[in-house]
């Protein structure tokens, strides 16, 4: 039995949700979301709570109930107050900078990267080392942020690169004489 599953989704005020040809389609304040639903997972839309429960008894019903819960919380919880990501960028003239929905970075390259940032995705630089990336999306915000951050990862020895907020980074010590 799925802890996570057994849990309904509320719905708060101001959020609707309908199913219609195996879609759960959201629609809140900040704009509407849609989900593709699974056959093995039985879905219903109950006054201000979706239910999620296995459709049959076999593993793979089994295996996706808490996953696609999860899912469908998370379609609420982007409607609602959407999700963000901050990367903090270290090491000596590494800098950021957004020009409208271009996302300029320069990492050390010969060159600067122009990141081309996608549609419902906002980044902002708060300062020059800082990059907050928001959206109702929350696959599509860490997908971002995970393209950005391949540009240059941390590395182990003096921590340079690009990072997310609260992440450790492993520190080595260096070769000895």
């Amino acid at each position: 039995m799925s802890r996570i599953g057994k849990k309904p989704v509320t719905i708060p005020s101001g959020v609707t949700a309908q199913i219609e040809d195996r879609t759960l389609s959201v629609k809140g304040p900040k704009g509407t979301l849609t989900l593709p639903l699974r056959d093995e997972i039985s879905y219903t839309v109950d006054g201000d709570a979706i239910l999620v429960k296995p459709a049959n008894e076999t593993k793979a019903a089994r295996a996706f109930w808490g996953m696609q819960r999860t899912l469908v919380e998370n379609l609420i919880t982007g409607v609602t107050e959407g999700f963000t990501k901050v990367l903090e960028i270290t090491g000596v003239g590494y800098r950021a900078t957004a020009q409208g929905k271009t996302l300029r970075l320069q990492l050390g390259y010969s060159h600067d990267v122009n990141f081309p940032v996608p549609e419902g995705i906002e980044v902002k630089t708060p300062d020059n080392t800082t990059v907050e990336i928001t959206g109702i999306d929350k696959q599509k915000v860490g997908q971002v942020a995970a393209e950005i951050r391949r540009w240059r990862k941390p590395e182990p020895y003096k921590g340079k690169g690009i990072k997310y907020r609260g992440e450790y980074i492993f520190r080595k010590e260096g070769k000895k004489k």
